[in-house]
């Protein structure tokens, strides 16, 4: 044993040599490309504290800013059948699932569904997972909305979804197309029951999502620069062969042609929410005796 090599050389070096940051304490805005602390980051709602850009946030570093005092009651989404049609490709489709149930916290697929108070009031959310398979719409997707729908009823609450998704699962074919017709009476029932069904759009809301139940809110709501649409705008370009025009497909754009009634910054998303609800909810009083009911 070498004892200038194997004791003296490694002391010497881990006295100079410079400790690196761990990278996992600083992230990279996308849009603006400044440096952010990623516990000022995750504080701010993971939103550039520097440009205000919305970056993907998950269903449960998202709940707790929505309900009161952050308390909230998750719901197990049903049991279905996993990989109904044996679809294969790089990889066999309940290995995909597997590993992306793995990365989740233990989640089962891509929607997470919770119900607590928001202001003072009953309410269901269901958010769909980017971060899960594109939040693609598979029948758990569609199991879980309707889960959601008929426990709104149930408990005659309001419906606040929260949208993000590629669109249908291809792995699961015409079980997920299905979706769209099932989610579609989900979110009629909750209507005919008198109840509001808000939804907010997040960056991406695309595909068999946006054309079932993202698109039939009594309001949509967006959060600032979310892609929303059914195809892409490259898939767009490339059919129609023209140029798009700038925002196209942004929430921004959208609002201003009427396809979404406000775009709100995910900070006064909740008390946004809040007065919507009592808006809906809450039935109009008016004096008889006043003036003004009186000319009426």
């Amino acid at each position: 044993m070498n004892w200038l090599t194997n004791f003296v050389r490694p002391k010497l070096k881990a006295l100079i040599s410079r400790k690196e940051t761990p990278e996992t304490l600083w992230l990279k805005c996308p849009k603006c490309e400044q440096m952010l602390f990623m516990r000022d980051w995750e504080a701010n709602q993971q939103v550039c504290t520097h440009c205000g850009h919305h970056m993907r946030i998950k269903p449960m570093k998202r709940l707790p800013h929505l309900f009161d005092e952050g308390r909230f009651e998750q719901h197990a989404l049903p049991k279905v059948p996993v990989d109904p049609l044996k679809f294969r490709d790089t990889k066999r489709y309940d290995a995909k699932l597997k590993e992306a149930q793995s990365k989740s916290e233990g989640r089962s697929d891509a929607l997470v569904v919770a119900s607590g108070l928001m202001g003072n009031r009953t309410t269901v959310v269901a958010l769909l997972d980017f971060d899960f398979m594109g939040g693609s719409m598979g029948t758990a997707v569609g199991e879980g909305l309707v889960m959601a729908a008929e426990l709104a009823v149930a408990r005659k609450a309001p419906l606040i979804v929260f949208s993000a998704s590629g669109g249908a699962r291809m792995q699961e074919g015409i079980l997920s197309l299905m979706q769209l017709t099932r989610t579609t009476i989900a979110v009629r029932k909750v209507k005919e029951a008198g109840l509001p069904y808000i939804v907010v759009l997040t960056d991406p809301t695309t595909g068999g999502v946006s054309a079932s139940f993202a698109m039939l809110g009594d309001i949509h709501i967006a959060e600032p620069d979310a892609l929303i649409g059914f195809a892409g705008p490259r898939v767009i370009q490339d059919t129609i062969r023209q140029e798009l025009p700038a925002g196209f497909q942004r929430a921004e754009y959208l609002l201003e042609h009427g396809m979404v009634d406000a775009v709100v910054h995910r900070h006064k998303l909740r008390e946004t929410l809040v007065r919507l609800v009592s808006l809906l909810m809450d039935p109009l009083v008016v004096d008889t005796n006043s003036p003004v009911a009186a000319t009426a």
